[in-house]
């Protein structure tokens, strides 16, 4: 494997995007050029924005939301140690190089919430899809390929581990909001309906945690957290 092949292989089928929006051209708004080592940096540099959006989701103390960079880290540990979870034969490699890439596209479309309507899902949508053409091409293009396949990858879903990622990405701001009284939840003043129809996409990905998820949810209907009917949550003040 060479200096510009880290990520993954070549993958067939995907070719370097192009697309760069407005306001995050390279200097003379040419495609960045260089040496391969200058153009990982430059991306590495790049990735170093995701620390600065800010995600809905508050840490475990509850003192402050936690940043996409944060959620990513948070998410490749999770891998790491949940990784027994996941179905026989995963490459568990893959899922923490996807957990690690797949955010990278809020550093220009930024970070929505989890449940937003689904005229925002489809603004949001494009706006990832366009920053995944302007960040990954950042790259070598070996990398670049290699990059944006991982980043497909997880989107679609069609493979043990792009479902496994995807499952970790649902629990970890449920773990979250029980850590915070409800957290998100409340603030949005969530119904259960819609956050069993994440959990769907945890069991997926892992019968394990797709079952504790389940649970956990139970017990937030218990302390109030979540509603499973409209109107104000029990144990909630207005």
């Amino acid at each position: 494997m060479g200096a510009d092949e880290p990520l993954e292989h070549e993958l067939p089928g995907h070719e370097p995007p192009e697309h760069k929006p407005p306001g995050h051209e390279p200097p003379g708004g040419e495609p960045p050029e260089g040496e391969p080592l200058e153009r990982q940096i430059r991306f590495v540099l790049e990735a170093d924005r995701l620390k600065t959006v800010a995600r809905q989701s508050r840490i475990t103390d509850g003192t402050r939301q936690e940043n996409s960079a944060e959620h990513s880290w948070h998410l490749a540990l999770m891998a790491l140690a949940l990784g027994g979870h996941a179905p026989p034969g995963t490459d568990l490699g893959r899922v923490m190089a996807m957990v690690v890439v797949h955010d990278l596209v809020e550093i220009d479309a930024g970070d929505l919430f989890l449940y937003s309507d689904s005229a925002a899902q489809a603004r949001q949508g494009v706006a990832e899809r366009a920053a995944a053409d302007r960040i990954f091409a950042l790259l070598p293009a070996p990398q670049a390929v290699a990059a944006r396949a991982l980043w497909d990858e997880f989107e679609e879903r069609r493979t043990p581990e792009a479902r496994f990622a995807r499952a970790l990405d649902r629990l970890q701001p449920m773990l979250l909001n029980m850590q915070t009284s409800g957290g998100t939840w409340v603030t949005h003043d969530v119904p259960l309906d819609q956050v069993l129809s994440k959990v769907e996409l945890i069991e997926e990905g892992s019968a394990a945690l797709g079952g504790y998820a389940r649970a956990m949810i139970a017990q937030a209907v218990e302390r109030g957290f979540l509603r499973a009917a409209p109107g104000p949550p029990a144990g909630r003040q207005r």
